[in-house]
């Protein structure tokens, strides 16, 4: 099989939520240790870092990837999911898997994994632990699939667990409320090894807190430890931060969920140091800055043009929406152009609810299986005074909304992560 044929079979043989939603989850961690021992313990070969949460995973493991890449570790990222091509997944020192190992991979192993019939995430996971264990890396920052508890990644003694904050996602999986959603997220808690939390609300910190106690875990809450000061943005668009321990620190993603995203990072950084990880003050700077090159994060308030100016973000849940709509209130412009699509196993309302009623809509569906079709979401639209016109596939409706605007109006795309993934399909 060739890289195409080989993917294809991955998507078609093992169950891809991505495309196809909850009948792709698996429960139970039984073929996880089933394709864990037959590799002989990858993960066993490498330090860890693991990350939960329900927004902010993606930013936090790319900017402490870059920190570590920076002070020259040997980094791997396991992250999910992928915008563009599937090897954005697993990456050493920002560098993609070959499209060979992928090919090799597969070829090599499907005798063995074929009859247990693993999903793809179960999948996906093996071959990232068994890239790392063969590149020799010395750290891999590990992103949390699904909740936490029952995610096959949770097989791992990290050196720090880190939980960014919980909102309503997957509520079929992990719970209609957000102590049960906490309680999912808190699983990755192990027994005598740091937690940074970096969001919470009353009904989650006594989950956080009574897990942690159950286990011995020292638990650290970077909301209480306020370092970050300020921030503002300065003339290029760059956030620029006061934290206790570095002035003028300069961050590359933008958006305001980044400010919490910070103060998580700025947490976890010391308690990085305190397990012995060897970072200058250089390194983190770098990190911080230059993120994007160091790690080939996409997709994040990313800027792709101007005059009008187009933004895209995969925000795609109540949580991350509400920061989108914070961030949208900041922007200057004569008119806001919405290009939006979502996928069908979303808090969808409750996402249209919260948009601006004075932008113009551009309604869409992305190229996976999950999408909602445009119609149906025009309908639900209306019912929050959201008006706007249907287009059959992303690239049709960012033409129009960019035929339409003049070079002062401001275009954002997003609404899923698929959006944003067809968006830069054809835009990169």
């Amino acid at each position: 099989m060739n890289y195409e044929e080989t993917l294809d079979y991955l998507y078609n043989s093992a169950p891809l939520f991505q495309h196809i939603g909850k009948d792709a989850y698996k429960a139970g961690l039984e073929n996880t240790y089933l394709l864990d021992e037959y590799f002989n313990h990858p993960h066993r070969q490498f330090r860890t870092i693991h990350i939960a949460g329900t927004n902010g995973k993606g930013s936090c493991s790319h900017t402490l990837a870059a920190i570590l890449q920076s002070a020259g570790y040997k980094t791997g990222l396991y992250t999910s999911p992928h915008l563009i091509d599937f090897r954005e997944r697993i990456r050493v020192d920002g560098i993609p898997a070959s499209k060979e190992y992928v090919i090799d991979f597969v070829e090599k192993h499907r005798t063995f994994f074929e009859p247990l019939h693993p999903s793809f995430f179960e999948l996906t996971t093996a071959m990232a632990f068994h890239y790392f264990a063969r590149e020799q890396v010395d750290v891999a920052i590990i992103e949390v699939g699904l909740g936490g508890r029952m995610d096959c990644t949770n097989i791992i003694r990290p050196d720090l667990c880190i939980i960014t904050n919980i909102s309503f996602d997957h509520v079929q999986f992990l719970g209609n409320t957000l102590e049960k959603i906490a309680g999912e997220k808190a699983g990755i808690i192990k027994e005598n090894i740091p937690v940074v939390i970096g969001e919470t609300t009353p009904e989650t910190k006594p989950v956080f807190m009574a897990r942690a106690k159950e286990v011995n875990a020292p638990i650290y809450f970077a909301e209480e430890e306020q370092l970050l000061q300020t921030s503002c943005i300065d003339e290029e668009g760059k956030q620029i931060y006061q934290t206790v321990d570095y002035a003028n620190l300069e961050g590359e993603l933008g958006g305001l969920c980044q400010l919490k995203n910070t103060q998580t990072l700025l947490s976890a950084i010391r308690r990085l140091k305190q397990t012995g990880y060897q970072f200058t003050e250089e390194n983190i700077r770098k990190g911080f800055s230059q993120v994007c090159e160091l790690t080939g994060l996409m997709g994040r308030w990313q800027k792709l043009e101007h005059k009008p100016t187009l933004i895209c973000d995969t925000g795609h849940n109540v949580g991350g929406i509400s920061y989108i709509v914070e961030q949208l209130r900041h922007q200057k412009y004569e008119q806001l152009h919405i290009v939006i699509g979502m996928v069908n196993d979303k808090d969808i309302s409750g996402v249209l609810a919260m948009l601006p009623q004075d932008a113009m809509y551009y309604f869409t569906k992305a190229s996976v299986k999950r999408a909602l079709p445009e119609k149906e979401l025009q309908d639900l639209a209306l019912q929050s005074g959201l008006h706007g016109n249907t287009y059959p596939d992303v690239k049709t409706a960012i033409a129009a909304a960019k035929k339409k605007a003049n070079k002062n109006d401001f275009i954002f795309v997003g609404g899923s992560s698929f959006i944003v993934a067809d968006l830069l399909k054809f835009h990169v």
